[in-house]
């Protein structure tokens, strides 16, 4: 099952931008909820971890997933096509989470099955307040399946 500490889940944040991924840890600590945070930087390496293949064989299974589109090594569409055409994998929500405002990116993303797509705000205010909204849907809102790892 995904791990789960009270109303917490593990997340895992696919994101090659040091500086985006600083500030969704900021605005997941600010919003009080424990949350098992990881983070991997390419679409290579995602898809290892959520496979536990390589270095990632004792990975835990995400109950989330936020997902960067424009990554290095692999693209966050090939990775989101990955995951939604896995068995073991498809069920995780995965929630885009990218600079692209492009309708062709929004219509692209939820072809391949993505659950959300949110657009980062540029100001670093509305950037977290996105990054705490989101959460609080995922994780007080919405029901997860509880899968096996």
């Amino acid at each position: 099952m995904p791990t789960k500490i009270g109303n917490s889940i593990e997340i895992l944040l696919i994101e090659d931008n040091p500086g985006d991924v600083r500030l969704t840890q900021v605005a997941l600590q600010e919003a009080k909820v424990n949350n098992i945070m990881t983070v991997v930087g390419d679409g290579v390496a995602a898809l290892a971890y959520l496979r536990k293949q390589d270095r990632y064989v004792q990975a835990k299974r995400p109950g989330l997933i936020l997902l960067d589109l424009n990554l290095p090594l692999k693209s966050g569409f090939d990775v989101l096509n990955e995951i939604k055409t896995d068995e073991d994998l498809k069920l995780i929500p995965v929630v885009i989470l990218t600079s692209s405002q492009a309708e062709q990116d929004i219509v692209r993303s939820y072809k391949l099955y993505g659950n959300a797509f949110i657009t980062k705000p540029i100001d670093l205010d509305e950037f977290l307040a996105a990054v705490k909204s989101l959460e609080g849907f995922w994780l007080e809102i919405a029901k997860l399946p509880l899968i096996g790892e």
